[in-house]
């Protein structure tokens, strides 16, 4: 590709439309995709940016089960809230498509069938994991166990989304079917794959060697673990009846993986949009002088940086993703984001609650986005962010300049005097910030790019304190009018470089300054704030002032967080389970249990187990090593030294190769509070004799 591309093509991930979306998805990858989007746009570029609905895949078909409609139904009902929710927010999409259209159906298939007649594909009959009790294959989603990379119990059947490892469901330890619970068996079927052990060494050196000074740490770093581990036949179809149908003779039953069939979503979605512009697709995905940049989450790397590649290049004719510029993940208020738990704020209720406040959400995702680590999302920050920042910094200049113009030339931009050193110094440092600015886009800094804009409206502000024009309207009406003036030149430079961050925002400022909007003819660029002393001219006459932004009170955040404790206290009652009275036992039965006051002398975490610590007791009898499942409640550092009741005449259990010879008593306070049975120093346990 050539260094100064014709056309760009900008890709975001699609949304699985099994739930709306939420601020994890926005901060991860829509709203660096959309600032990206704009900028080039105002740079004169030719710009593709796509998307679309995902509604293929498990997680559909679990959600359809769940509220007892068709997948059909499920997919209808979701692409219309995130369609909407993104075109209210202002991602600027140049086409919103979706993987059930008919174009998708037959450019999914048709790359598929182009792969397979050219013998890309290997055929196998492999054992996979199968429910009797459902009577079907459980593919990805369907299958629940543990990580065999981290341990983590609760991966799927796909893909870990605790250390973010992509695997085959064969893969997992002790799995479980997700419909019904059951253990499943190993079961004979055909599948087509994907050998992506053929494309190791073109990998490496494409992403290894190519990429490794222009690729975020991140990526580049997952991309290499994945190479150096080996890489194995992916398969690219699947046993189930939602999806796309694979488009050859013995395949009845089966359809394309979504993880094949997805990313080729871009490529249809683009075809849709220049069918309906009348323009030619395939220079777009297909010439050498355009840049293809995928926008997406961490947990998706592996999918667009190994497998879409190696389809792309096995195919033949189409270029390749020149960046990957994956972000990590947004937690809230200190836990991770959940929508089985609606632990989560969802734009469309955003768009409700806030209504006209897109870009206060924007420049706080922005400000605080997961670009090389994970990051918290708080709306007490969010809160400071809009008041402390938006409206005390950047509304606030511009606020005070047009109320000045109006106030002491009826909203007429003044001619100035003579330039004093100062002023020259304020423009000068005025039209580096394009080029700062972008610099920091180029480099998908985008956090940083926001920043040097809210440097911009602090330029302003410190420009009119030192200078201050309302004093000098008194004494010197030639200087008053130089001074605002220059404040004028900054109030429409950030009417322009604000667009790619805060749309709105940009919008409503260049109506104030009455200038003209972005795309209209003879509308100022971003290059005219980087080369032009005169960006707003003198006898221009400019609208009344206008809040950009409203402070937000704190009434306003106690109720979303009051909303996400009510999400909390309802996701835990319906998720509490009430285990149910054991079978009688005798008087004699209970005599036989030995209980002994112990003391936790050691304690260390049971690697790679999510709950579990391997403690060291001493019973008094003896020291004995207990496996307890209570490292979701305590550390190690905090139990030892510890009294606690021992079971001491339970059968020894093995657990994860550590023999566990006993049984520490614990149990829930009203609040569900896990806690010990605590004995005291008499060796009572809840007024009764442990011995």
């Amino acid at each position: 590709m050539s260094q100064d591309p014709k056309r760009y093509t900008i890709t975001a991930a699609l949304p699985y439309t099994n739930g709306p979306v939420h601020i994890g998805h926005l901060a991860g990858v829509y709203v660096p995709a959309d600032i990206y989007a704009r900028y080039q746009r105002l740079q004169g570029k030719d710009v593709a940016f796509v998307c679309g609905s995902d509604e293929h895949g498990v997680p559909i078909t679990l959600k359809a089960k769940k509220e007892g409609i068709t997948p059909q139904q499920v997919v209808d009902k979701y692409h219309a809230i995130i369609k909407r929710s993104f075109e209210d927010f202002g991602i600027s999409f140049d086409n919103y498509s979706r993987t059930s259209a008919k174009i998708h159906h037959e450019t999914a298939s048709d790359f598929f069938k182009k792969l397979y007649k050219e013998g890309k594909f290997i055929e196998e009959v492999t054992e996979q994991l199968f429910d009797a009790e459902a009577n079907q294959f459980l593919a990805d989603r369907f299958v629940i166990g543990i990580c065999p990379k981290c341990g983590f119990e609760e991966s799927y059947g796909d893909q870990c989304e605790h250390c973010g490892t992509s695997h085959n469901a064969t893969d997992l330890i002790n799995p479980k079917s997700a419909i019904s619970g059951a253990i499943p068996i190993l079961k004979e079927t055909k599948h087509w794959f994907l050998p992506l052990d053929q494309y190791e060494a073109w990998l490496k050196e494409w992403i290894v060697v190519g990429h490794k000074k222009d690729w975020k740490t991140n990526v580049y770093g997952q991309c290499k673990s994945w190479i150096d581990d080996g890489l194995r036949p992916r398969a690219v179809t699947r046993d189930l009846d939602w999806g796309i149908p694979v488009p050859v003779e013995g395949a009845d039953g089966k359809v394309l993986y979504v993880w094949f069939d997805a990313p080729i979503g871009y490529i249809s979605a683009t075809k849709e949009w220049a069918d309906r512009e009348g323009k030619d697709w395939e220079p777009y995905w297909k010439s050498e002088d355009s840049k293809l940049l995928h926008f997406i989450g961490k947990d998706n790397i592996v999918f667009h940086c190994i497998i879409f590649p190696s389809m792309l290049k096995a195919e033949g004719s189409y270029i390749l993703p020149n960046n990957v510029p994956a972000n990590e993940f947004l937690n809230l208020e200190g836990n991770k984001i959940s929508t089985s738990k609606n632990w989560a704020v969802w734009l469309h209720e955003y768009l409700e609650e806030f209504p006209n406040q897109q870009d206060v959400l924007r420049y706080v995702l922005t400000a605080n986005a997961p670009e090389t680590k994970d990051n918290d999302f708080t709306w007490g920050d969010f809160q400071a962010r809009n008041n402390n920042e938006l409206v005390a910094i950047l509304g606030n200049f511009i606020n005070r300049v047009i109320v000045l113009t109006n106030k002491y030339y009826d909203g007429i931009v003044p001619e100035p005097s003579s330039f004093s050193e100062v002023d020259l110094t304020t423009l000068k440092e005025l039209r580096a910030y394009p080029s700062v600015i972008s610099n920091s886009i180029e480099r998908y800094r985008f956090r940083e790019a926001q920043m040097e804009l809210m440097n911009v409206a602090r330029l302003g502000n410190k420009y009119l304190a030192d200078e201050e024009p309302w004093k000098t309207i008194k004494t010197d009406e030639d200087r008053t009018k130089t001074v605002l003036y220059v404040s004028l030149q900054i109030a429409s430079a950030l009417a322009v470089l604000s667009e790619p961050f805060l749309p709105f925002t940009s919008k409503k400022l260049k109506g104030i300054l009455d200038i003209l909007q972005g795309g209209e003819k003879d509308a100022l660029t971003w290059n005219d704030v980087n080369s032009r002393n005169k960006l707003i001219p003198s006898g221009h006459r400019i609208g009344k002032g206008e809040l950009l932004f409203s402070k937000i009170e704190d009434e306003q955040i106690q109720q979303q967080l009051d909303k996400l404790q009510a999400s909390k206290k309802m996701n835990e009652a319906e998720n509490k389970e009430v285990t149910p009275q054991k079978e009688i036992c005798s008087f004699e039965d209970f005599t036989k249990l030995d209980m002994r006051v112990g003391t936790i002398i050691e304690a260390e975490k049971m690697p790679k187990a999510k709950k579990l610590l391997v403690l060291k007791v001493d019973t008094g009898i003896d020291v004995r090593t207990i496996v307890s499942g209570i490292a979701e409640s305590f550390t190690p550092d905090e139990i030892i030294g510890k009294k606690v009741t021992v079971l001491v005449n339970l059968a020894p259990r093995t657990l994860r190769g550590v023999d566990s010879e006993g049984m520490i008593l614990m149990t829930e306070t009203p609040d569900g509070k896990l806690v010990f049975v605590n004995p005291d120093i008499d060796g009572i346990v809840n007024g009764l004799p442990i011995n």
